[in-house]
């Protein structure tokens, strides 16, 4: 019984201990933060931020703004107010401060890097695939404005890692858009969306797979066809499958096909003796 009371008291201590020493940082904080003493409050700033203390850090920064502008110390405060948002995945205002220190401080030794930062903040805010990808674009295009602006970087590879990416994942949006299409049997839509799709990704590991779903769509529009639209519609899905057998002979798409290959032919067939 005795020891238990013990242990209790001492985690009772423990408790008061921290609690004090975080009052006491408190305090201490809030002293910084209306002292009169600017490089007092830049030295506090750069050793929270050394210590991943980006809330206070970035109080601080906030505060030496103004107090800097102009001066030597502004770009480091400009600089490091722009990683405090960053390092707290606040991505949004991070680009705006980033891309704000690239105006004040264009020749800066920093100034590629937060450029290259900016367009990373719309990289992380990059939703997934299934959702809208303005932030997507947004992030392609500051990526390309990063490579236009610094095309003799060290950081070019890793820009074009992330463009690679990026445009992989409109990829699949358009895609998967392209076979909703097809799954609603939206005929004239999935046709459009698949040739839109082999034009603008004319690289695309799925071309083989669009291919296929072109000559089901085409025979599947033909045979929802009234007559005299079904001939044209059935020779395209011969064509394309035609394009499937010359493009990729030894695809396990053109097995699977041959049962639809041959009705369509039997159709031509009977609509040809009409």
């Amino acid at each position: 019984m005795y020891f238990c009371t013990m242990r209790s008291n001492k985690f009772l201590i423990s408790i008061f201990v921290v609690c004090f020493i975080g009052l006491l940082s408190c305090n201490k904080h809030a002293q910084l933060l209306k002292s009169t003493d600017n490089e007092l409050k830049y030295q506090a700033a750069m050793s929270y931020y050394e210590k991943k203390d980006y809330n206070r850090a970035l109080q601080l920064f906030d505060v030496l703004q103004a107090a800097y502008r102009g001066k030597p110390q502004g770009e480091e405060v400009a600089f490091y107010t722009a990683e405090c948002y960053y390092n707290m995945r606040d991505y949004e205002i991070a680009s705006h401060y980033y891309k704000r220190f690239v105006v004040n401080y264009p020749f800066s030794k920093r100034a590629e890097s937060s450029l290259f930062r900016s367009a990373c903040c719309y990289y992380l805010e990059s939703p997934k695939v299934s959702l809208d990808q303005t932030q997507t674009y947004t992030a392609i295009s500051e990526l390309q404005n990063f490579l236009d602006l610094y095309p003799q970087s060290t950081l070019i590879d890793s820009a074009n890692v992330i463009m690679d990416t990026l445009n992989y994942k409109l990829q699949e949006k358009d895609f998967n858009t392209c076979m909703l299409y097809y799954k609603m049997d939206e005929y004239q839509a999935a046709i459009a969306s698949f040739e839109s799709f082999i034009k603008e990704y004319p690289t695309t590991p799925h071309r083989e797979e669009v291919i296929n779903y072109m000559v089901l769509t085409y025979y599947n529009y033909a045979q929802n066809s009234i007559e005299s639209k079904q001939r044209e519609r059935y020779e395209l899905a011969l064509e394309k499958y035609n394009t499937l057998t010359y493009m990729y002979p030894d695809s396990k798409y053109v097995k699977s096909l041959e049962p639809i290959v041959n009705k369509i032919n039997q159709e031509l067939t009977n609509i040809k003796t009409k």
